[in-house]
């Protein structure tokens, strides 16, 4: 946007050169023998003491580019934009995923996994960061597989069966575990890293898709044989990476299954209450229970050792 410059603008108190010029003139009077370039001088020096422009009249009448904030801030990424088609079903895509699993020579469950963390089986979903479709396909990755239009993306088809291309080739290269970090990191990323990314998004990353992929096979995450089939030492800090602890972030880092496993592994002997029904069995029916002022809790928290009331 452009504007015209005006003095009415300026934060600077309204001065004008002419007067200051006479003011120069009060100050050092002419006198005989005193030059005329004198007083001119004298005025010009107030003028720029007072901080105005010498050519401030010149430049009133010139247009400046403004600063507002279309000037200071980037232009904003473009990001694709899904079809108004409608979405494969799930059972559509198990069925490309089984299919170029086999023709690539993937385990299927490694696939899913990786789908399920990069779009949760969504064909349209498109990322921050541009990436596009059920594997998250950067349009920089796709070309290198001969797909030029960012659009086909957004084809089930087309984005499995590049990811899964592309999958292949990390796994060939690095094993299961690095190769993951690289699908979600980068292969510079990886190398830069000494092939262990430590940048906290790729580790959640990286916990989420292999511990899918190992549940499916019926093997702890943290075990020996973890270590064995992908390559790399998971930890449970991993799963909430870069994220402060007991925070709602954290506890999203976990899937379901996961703080299924935490409930059920908790030791409740750790805890320093205990659990004491106040009612009847038939009022610690939910659907009977009275409610109001004049209700009782159903249960009751009593220190250990603490006395029974009569």
């Amino acid at each position: 946007m452009l504007h015209t410059y005006s003095p009415c603008a300026d934060p600077r108190p309204a001065q004008r050169p002419d007067i200051l010029l006479a003011v120069g003139g009060l100050l050092w009077p002419a006198r005989p023998g005193r030059q005329p370039w004198a007083f001119v001088l004298t005025g010009l020096l107030l003028t720029g003491a007072a901080g105005y422009p010498l050519a401030a009249h010149a430049a009133d009448a010139q247009t400046q580019p403004s600063a507002g904030p279309a000037a200071a801030e980037p232009e904003r990424k473009r990001l694709p934009q899904p079809p108004s088609t409608p979405r494969p079903s799930r059972a559509k895509v198990n069925e490309l995923i089984d299919r170029y699993a086999r023709r690539y020579g993937l385990e299927r469950g490694l696939v899913h996994a990786v789908v399920r963390a990069e779009s949760a089986y969504n064909a349209h979903a498109v990322s921050h960061a541009g990436a596009v479709g059920l594997m998250q396909l950067m349009p920089q990755t796709a070309a290198d597989y001969g797909i030029g239009s960012v659009a086909a993306l957004f084809d089930a088809d087309t984005n499995v069966r590049i990811g899964t291309r592309h999958l292949k080739r990390l796994v060939s290269r690095y094993g299961i575990g690095k190769a993951v970090m690289a699908y979600n990191a980068g292969e510079g990323a990886l190398q830069r890293h000494g092939g262990f990314v430590t940048y906290p998004e790729t580790q959640r990353y990286t916990h989420r898709v292999l511990t899918t992929y190992l549940r499916g096979k019926g093997v702890s995450a943290y075990s020996s044989k973890a270590r064995q089939l992908t390559g790399i030492t998971l930890t449970p800090a991993m799963a909430s990476a870069g994220v402060k602890s007991g925070s709602s972030q954290a506890r999203r880092a976990l899937t379901p299954r996961e703080q299924a496993r935490r409930m059920r592994n908790f030791d409740l002997s750790t805890l320093s209450l205990k659990v004491r029904p106040s009612l009847t069995d038939r009022a610690l029916d939910p659907s009977v229970h009275d409610t109001g002022p004049e209700s009782r809790p159903m249960f009751v928290l009593d220190r250990p050792g603490a006395a029974e009331p009569n």
